[in-house]
């Protein structure tokens, strides 16, 4: 019944799927029945799954509810959920149901999978927080309201806080024996480490089959879908439906989002951790992240983040090769995946602050809102407005009382030496700084050297 898929792709399901795709709004394929499933095949979402075709023949019966759950470990999802995310949207997109678990109970356990040692135990009020940070992220990705098939919204503490351990070992621990738990790769590569497994952590995967079974029992879901690492605990559930209940379930996951060199995109090249909140990772950053992409990960990352379709993720990516130092691809998956996380607007502002800082962007050109951002990213020095009336300001000792340079006599030889930049426009000796400068009546950017950037702002 088990299958791993990998990355390839009959003709016949490429076929099918282009004869099925069809643009909507800018980066949206819509996709109806199975063909989702060719859609994830195409951009190499499949590893693990039961059997395709039944599966397949599932789908085109009419529309399937799907979940997938996100324990709230941290207040902000970060860029390996995406992944999920973008695959509950994908079914959506396709007719069918998603629900979204905001694992409120097991998340006050803790997945032993793909860590090799016991995670810290999150209280309920630090369990709180998380839930309240992450909720509005899954609501940016799923449609909660309109359609014929809203998502859901749920919590699997509303059915585990109810049931005693009793309850719980009779209802569940007496379907799953120990051989089948011990098999599993999580809990095996813990058993051989050093630092062993719990048994609070051992036993993970029977709450995760139980969000399963009640899931199956409360709305009719039928398909659970995460990450490769989860694939024990959702064969566990599969199973305990069919003992439970005697009908079918089904499973899917996608590979981990890795780099060429198979470690995990959770950092960008800095090392900042890619998180989905604008208050751990400001727009500007998340976009400049990606824009930081290798060419070797780009085709990849276009097709299984981006709601772009297929052919056109082809295309770019063949244009891309023609001239690779132009990073067309790179810049198009930055403002994609910006504009799925933080909406169109940060998006373009992020791209528009990259373009100013770095390729020439006419300042006046920019918006407010690019400004703004502006403002959150570069140092802010802040001025009184009469220092540009009547003939204006001195820009070295404007600078150097600022703090830009370490004095005056130096602000003035690095003037000399025509190393100011205002607004795009290199400063002369002779030149001044007037209220005719101010962009938006308040900003003055300058650049001291080659990428030395400071933002002036009137009181």
């Amino acid at each position: 019944m088990w299958r791993t898929v990998g990355d390839e792709m009959t003709g016949r399901n490429r076929k099918h799927l282009d004869a099925t795709c069809s643009l909507g709004q800018p980066g949206k394929v819509t996709i109806q029945g199975s063909a989702v499933l060719d859609d994830l095949l195409a951009r190499g979402l499949v590893r693990d799954s039961t059997d395709l075709g039944m599966l397949r023949q599932r789908l085109d019966a009419g529309p399937i509810t799907v979940y997938c759950g996100f324990d709230p470990t941290s207040d902000s999802l970060h860029a390996g959920n995406l992944l999920m995310l973008l695959n509950l949207r994908r079914f959506q997109d396709g007719g069918h149901r998603p629900i979204a678990l905001a694992g409120g109970a097991t998340g006050m356990i803790g997945d032993p999978s793909g860590r090799s040692e016991e995670r810290n135990l999150l209280d309920d009020v630090q369990l709180a927080a998380n839930l309240e940070g992450i909720v509005p992220q899954l609501r940016r990705f799923l449609d909660f309201e309109g359609g014929r098939h809203p998502a859901r919204l749920v919590d699997n503490r509303s059915w585990t806080i109810a049931t005693s351990v009793i309850d719980f070992l009779r209802d569940v621990g007496k379907h799953v024996t120990v051989n089948q738990m011990l098999g599993k790769e999580s809990v095996r590569s813990r058993l051989e480490g050093a630092t062993g497994i719990s048994y609070t952590e051992f036993s993970y995967m029977l709450l995760q089959a139980n969000d399963f079974y009640e899931l199956n029992r409360l709305e009719g879901c039928e398909l659970q879908i995460g990450g490769s690492d989860q694939w024990g605990n959702i064969a566990v559930g599969i199973d305990l439906i069919r003992r439970r209940t005697a009908t079918t379930a089904y499973g899917l996951t996608s590979p981990l989002l890795t780099r060429a060199d198979g470690t995990k995109y959770g950092k960008s090249s800095s090392g900042e951790n890619l998180w989905l909140s604008a208050q751990r990772m400001s727009p500007y950053r998340f976009h400049q992240a990606w824009i930081a992409t290798p060419d070797e990960d780009v085709r990849k990352l276009l097709l299984q983040l981006t709601l772009l379709e297929v052919p056109i993720v082809e295309a770019l990516v063949v244009d891309h090769e023609l001239a690779p130092e132009r990073r067309l691809a790179q810049r198009r998956l930055a403002w994609e995946i910006t504009a799925l996380v933080h909406g169109p607007e940060q998006a373009d502002a992020a791209e528009q602050t990259a373009e100013l800082l770095f390729g020439g962007r006419e300042p006046r050109a920019v918006t407010a809102t690019s400004w703004e951002m502006l403002r959150r990213e570069l140092p802010l020095a802040r001025f009184p407005a009469d220092r540009l009336d009547g003939d204006g300001a001195l820009p070295a000792d404007l600078f150097a009382d600022l703090g830009l340079a370490t004095s005056r006599s130096a602000a003035r030889r690095l003037l000399e030496q025509r190393g100011w930049v205002v607004n795009g426009r290199r400063l002369e000796p002779q030149d001044r700084l007037t209220a005719a400068d101010l962009i938006l009546s308040q900003f003055v950017l300058v650049r001291r050297g080659k990428n030395n950037y400071h933002l002036l702002m009137v009181e």
